[in-house]
């Protein structure tokens, strides 16, 4: 009875709690990582799937990924949707969270109805705007031609000069709330005396964001792209729900691509392989995520 009272009382309890969460992310996360990565190394097919003792390939499958000829377009891709998805997120966001942090009626009403597409999963949102996009009988081609900015329909996902902008259009909306979201917390920590001592001194509306919003909220912007690049990195819902990677993996990306190789192709080892490529970029990704933290706390 000891024992079992020490247990469940102060730290021995603290420690059981700890030790069946660390439990929970080994058997959920750690055991699939640590099969993905030794995957990349081996030879795999349908009949060895489940196996662990499987021919090793060594950095074979990293060579062999390489080579393939459409490995330079899918990162090319890869780069634009990342690094166009998180300019748009976070420049919109931004825009946002300042014109919400104005004091007027009803302002933090309209910013709760941007986070509806925040909960939305990823596969009806890109259905919504598979349905905006089509070409045919598209929401959006109805608006454009309406206003005579076109005159003819623009199938935005089957041309391959427009279908991974389509996509990057989607994603900005999917991820437009969160970047709001935070950034509006960032904003509501910095004190407005120091707005109303800058405003009394003279100081214009882009003086004082550049010399007080800017530096203050360094940590929390920060904080704020590397989770965007994290999320966009891991972003998959809507490559199937809008153009299947296509035409020609115009529209293809790594993620989208490493789940065709392994489920479309059943080549589950290039497929691992691809996977472990862009883990680097989100650990990556992580350890700024992680330093941006640590400066928000510390300052």
């Amino acid at each position: 009875m000891r024992i079992l009272r020490s247990l469940t009382d102060g730290i021995g309890f603290d420690l059981i709690l700890i030790g069946a969460a660390m439990a929970f992310l080994m058997a959920m996360a750690g055991l699939p990582l640590v099969y993905n990565v030794l995957m990349s190394f081996q030879e795999v097919d349908m009949f060895s799937l489940g196996s662990l003792i499987r021919p090793w390939a060594g950095f074979d499958n990293y060579r062999s990924v390489v080579a393939q000829p459409e490995f330079w377009l899918v990162m090319k891709n890869t780069a634009l949707f990342v690094v166009g998805s998180i300019a748009g997120q976070f420049t919109l966001g931004f825009a946002l969270a300042l014109f919400f942090h104005q004091n007027f009626p009803g302002s933090a009403t309209i910013r709760g109805l941007f986070l509806v597409s925040w909960v939305m999963p990823g596969l009806v949102v890109g259905a919504i705007w598979s349905f905006i996009l089509a070409g045919d009988y598209g929401v959006l081609n109805a608006l454009l031609q309406g206003v005579g900015l076109i005159s003819e329909p623009v199938f935005w996902k089957s041309d391959p000069n427009l279908s991974l902008y389509a996509v990057i259009i989607a994603n900005i909306w999917l991820g437009l709330a969160f970047n709001m979201l935070l950034l509006s917390v960032g904003l509501a920590a910095i004190p407005r005396d120091i707005y109303e001592a800058a405003e009394l001194d003279g100081a214009t509306a882009w003086q004082r964001f550049r010399t007080i919003t800017l530096p203050m909220m360094r940590s929390t912007i920060g904080a704020v792209l590397s989770l965007g690049l994290i999320g966009t990195l891991q972003q998959f819902d809507l490559f199937p729900a809008i153009t299947e990677g296509g035409p020609a993996n115009t529209s293809n990306v790594s993620q989208y691509w490493a789940w065709q190789m392994s489920f479309k192709l059943y080549d589950f080892a290039r497929g691992a392989t691809i996977s472990v490529m862009m883990l680097v970029l989100v650990l990556f990704a992580a350890v700024i995520y992680v330093r941006s933290t640590r400066g928000e706390v510390r300052g």
